[in-house]
């Protein structure tokens, strides 16, 4: 109902413009685009942080981290290989007699 009101359309049309005016008024900010690099840095440092307390403090618990069940996967990947490479050699010689 709200959709199809054309005063509703309006509304809307002009909000998007004038966030649109906003958007482009502040990244043409240099002050606000250095501001924004600096939170984003900070954030990945203080994630960088997080991660390492958290890796740290599951191995004290003796717990496997995300990164550790990856190279597990990637292990067991590669011993599946080596598995079907010698089924499929004891296939050949079996075959063979």
């Amino acid at each position: 109902m709200l959709k199809n009101n054309p005063v509703m359309k309006k509304l809307v049309a002009t909000g998007e413009e004038r966030i649109g005016k906003l958007v482009q008024q502040l990244m043409a900010n240099e002050k606000f685009v250095a501001g924004v690099q600096t939170i984003v840095t900070r954030a990945f440092s203080a994630k960088g942080v997080m991660d390492k307390t958290v890796r740290t403090a599951l191995s004290a618990m003796n717990l496997p981290s995300t990164g550790d069940v990856e190279v597990l996967k990637e292990k067991i990947q590669e011993l599946e290989q080596v598995l079907q490479a010698v089924e499929g050699k004891l296939d050949q010689l079996v075959a063979k007699k």
